[in-house]
C-alpha cells in the first residue's frame, strides 16, 4: 500500500508532520482530518517508474490482461473533455470514490483516445498515484492549467468544486468560441460562393463574349479590355501559377508561423490589426483573467498561476509581459504596477485588479473582468459580423455590375452598328 507523507496544523495551530499508509490520496486526506488535523500538504512518497510499472504489469496479469499499447495516439475535443470534467465532478460530488468514477466515466465513452486515457488513469489511481499525478502523465489531453487545479483540489480537499469550477471555465471558453466560430460562418460561405460564381463567370462565360467581339472585329471599350485580360489571367497557366504561389506562400507562412520568431511576429501583428486587433486583445485578456481568477479561486500560488497563464492565453507578446509582471512579483511588487507598465492592459483590467488585492478579493475581481470583457468581445463580433454584411452584398453587387457593364457596352455598339 502506498506511503503518504503530510503536513498539516493541529488545533493548537501547530504545524505536524508524519506518515501513514492508505489506499489513494484521498482516503490518506480523509484520516488525516479523522485525526482532529487539518492536512496542509500530502504527498505520495518517492516511487521509481520501474516499481509504478511493474505494479500496474502485475495487476494487469493478473486481470488476465495485456498492457495497452498504441491506443496513445489522438486528439481529445475540448468539447470532450469538458463534458467529462462537468460529469465528474457530479459523480465525486455524489460521494463516488475517484477509482469508480473514473471507471463509470470509460465505461460510456465511444472506443478513442478518450477513452483509453480514461482507463489508464483509473489504472494509475487504482495503484497508488494522486489523481493529478495520473493527470499529468497524458499532457496531451491535460493541459498544465488542468492539472494544477486537480493538484490544488486534492491539497485542500475540494476536489469535487474544483472540477465544477473547471467545467464551468472550459464551459465558458467553449461558448466563446463556438459564439466566433458560429459569427463567422455567414461571412464566410457568402465570400467562397461568390469567389466560385466570379471564377467560373471569368472561366466560362467572358471568353464566349470575347470570340464573338473577335469575329465581328469590333474594337473592345477599355472595361471590357480590362474584364477580358481578367478572364485569359484566370483561364490560363498563369492563374494556375498565381494560386499555387498563393497556396505555397499560406502554407508557408503557416510554417514560419510555428517558429518562435514567426509566432511572436504574428502574434504582434494581430494585435495591431483594425477593428479586429481589438477584439483579439479584449478576448485574450479575458482568458487570462479568467484563467488566472480559477486558479487564485483554487488555491494555486500567484506565481504558478501567472507561469501557467502565460502559456494558456495563446498570444506570446502578452505572454512575454506577464512573464514580465511574474518577475517583478518576485522582487515584491504587487501585480496590478507592473501589468499597467507592460501597456498591453487596459486601465480597466488594471484598477479592478488592483482593487482586488486591496481588498483581498482578487479571485472574484478577475473573474468579474472577465466577465466583462467576454460580453465586449460577443457584442464586438455581432456588430462586426452586421457590418460584414452589407460590405459583402456591396462588394458581390458591384463585381456583377462591373461584369454586366463591360460585356454590353460592346453588345450596345454592335447594335447600333447593325442598324445602321
Amino acid at each position: 500500500m502506498p506511503i503518504f507523507a503530510y503536513e498539516a496544523i493541529n488545533a493548537q495551530g501547530q504545524k505536524e508532520t508524519g506518515e501513514l499508509e492508505a489506499p489513494n490520496r484521498n482516503q490518506a486526506i480523509l484520516e488525516i482530518r479523522n485525526g482532529g488535523l487539518k492536512p496542509t500538504k500530502v504527498a505520495q512518497r518517492a516511487e521509481t517508474a520501474a516499481n509504478k510499472a511493474n505494479a500496474k504489469a502485475t495487476k494487469e496479469a493478473a486481470a488476465g490482461k495485456t498492457p495497452k499499447k498504441g491506443k496513445k495516439g489522438g486528439r481529445v475535443s475540448s468539447q470532450a473533455l469538458t463534458d467529462f470534467t462537468a460529469q465528474m465532478a457530479v459523480l465525486i460530488d455524489a460521494g463516488l470514490p475517484v477509482v469508480r468514477s473514473l471507471k463509470v466515466l470509460s465505461k460510456q465513452q465511444k472506443p478513442g483516445p478518450l477513452k483509453f486515457v480514461l482507463e489508464d488513469v483509473a489504472d494509475s489511481v487504482e495503484t497508488g498515484s494522486s489523481l493529478s499525478e495520473a493527470f499529468a502523465a497524458h499532457p496531451r489531453v491535460f493541459d498544465r492549467l488542468y492539472v494544477n487545479m486537480i493538484k490544488a483540489g486534492e491539497a485542500g480537499g475540494i476536489l469535487d468544486t474544483i472540477l465544477q469550477r473547471l467545467a464551468d471555465f472550459m464551459e465558458k471558453a467553449q461558448r466563446l468560441k463556438k459564439k466566433v466560430i458560429g459569427a463567422m460562418i455567414y461571412p464566410i460561405i457568402v465570400m467562397s460562393v461568390a469567389v466560385m460564381i466570379l471564377t467560373g463567370i471569368m472561366i466560362f462565360v467572358v471568353p464566349a463574349f470575347e470570340q464573338m467581339f473577335k469575329e465581328q472585329g469590333f474594337e473592345l471599350p477599355l472595361m471590357t479590355q480590362i474584364l477580358v485580360g481578367v478572364s485569359n489571367g484566370i483561364a490560363s497557366w498563369k492563374g494556375a501559377v498565381f494560386v499555387g504561389v498563393v497556396v505555397a506562400a499560406g502554407f508557408g507562412l503557416m510554417a514560419w508561423g510555428r517558429t518562435p520568431k514567426g509566432e511572436r511576429v504574428i502574434d504582434k501583428m494581430k494585435l495591431k490589426l483594425p477593428i479586429f486587433g481589438n477584439i483579439i486583445k479584449k478576448a485574450v485578456t479575458a482568458r487570462f483573467t479568467r484563467t488566472l481568477g480559477t486558479l487564485v479561486t483554487a488555491g494555486v500560488p500567484i506565481l504558478e498561476a501567472l507561469n501557467i497563464c502565460k502559456n494558456a492565453i495563446g498570444n506570446v507578446v502578452l505572454g512575454e509581459a506577464i512573464d514580465k509582471v511574474a518577475s517583478s512579483i518576485k522582487e515584491g511588487e504587487t501585480i496590478a504596477g507592473p501589468l499597467g507598465e507592460t501597456g498591453l492592459f487596459d486601465d480597466l483590467v488594471v484598477n479592478m485588479i488592483d482593487v482586488g488585492e486591496e481588498t483581498g478579493e482578487l479571485d472574484k475581481m478577475l473573474i468579474k473582468v472577465a466577465d466583462t470583457f467576454d460580453t465586449y468581445v460577443d457584442i464586438a463580433v455581432e456588430s462586426l459580423v452586421s457590418i460584414l454584411e452589407p460590405i459583402l452584398i456591396v462588394f458581390m453587387g458591384g463585381a456583377i455590375g462591373f461584369i454586366v457593364i463591360a460585356l454590353f457596352m460592346p453588345l450596345v455598339g454592335l447594335i447600333d452598328a447593325i442598324g445602321k
